[in-house]
């Protein structure tokens, strides 16, 4: 059966972007797997009061208008239920993630969908999943006190059942680029990957 990854770019930048020049490299590592793209710089829809209605109708009971609400939604979970591997771009914008990658947690973060409530607190549903989180920043050191990104995506990814991240860091290249991107590429050498 082929490797199926789902690749997330969240930099506004297609060139000279840190991230997706390292996404590319993890790529590469998986010949022959089927890959879906899923470039979020020209933004997402942010959900408003209508998706949230829509989304909180039982799914029988929804009207048209509503179900086309929720149609670029249902699309996106559906690549991340059809991926084996799920790799993020994440640049660090101002101490967090990009507001398209935000966007995208919240079109796919969707109680009895992707989590559900039981007795003993929320469970993911897209389990069994392996993701790969590049880091990107000029100055932001990953897991310092002022990342607000790293443990952000690690939670929201979890919340949704996918415990198993391995994160790259490209962190600090503003103080040393290439020191920094030697590092990296390091790192992606030593990911444990599926066969």
């Amino acid at each position: 059966m082929t490797h199926s990854i789902l690749r997330i770019d969240a930099s506004a930048r297609r060139e000279g972007s840190v991230s997706r020049e390292l996404t590319d490299r993890i790529i590469a590592r998986f010949p022959g797997a089927s890959v879906t793209t899923r470039d979020l710089a020209p933004g997402l829809p942010l959900i408003n009061e209508t998706w949230v209605g829509a989304n909180f109708t039982p799914a029988a009971e929804r009207s048209d208008e509503q179900r086309a609400t929720l149609a670029l939604s249902d699309e996106l979970i559906a690549e991340l239920h059809a991926a084996d591997t799920l790799v993020i771009g994440l640049p660090i914008y101002n101490f967090g993630v990009p507001a398209t990658l935000k966007a995208w947690v919240d079109q796919v973060a969707r109680a009895g969908v992707t989590f559900r409530y039981t007795e003993a607190g929320p469970e993911g549903l897209l389990t069994g999943k392996h993701a790969i989180v590049v880091v990107a920043s000029g100055g932001t050191e990953a897991g310092s006190d002022f990342d607000f990104a790293t443990g952000y995506i690690r939670h929201v990814l979890s919340f949704i059942g996918i415990t198993d991240v391995d994160f790259v860091t490209a962190d600090r290249l503003a103080m040393d680029m290439d020191g920094t991107l030697k590092s990296a590429h390091s790192q992606i050498d030593a990911l444990p990957l599926a066969a």
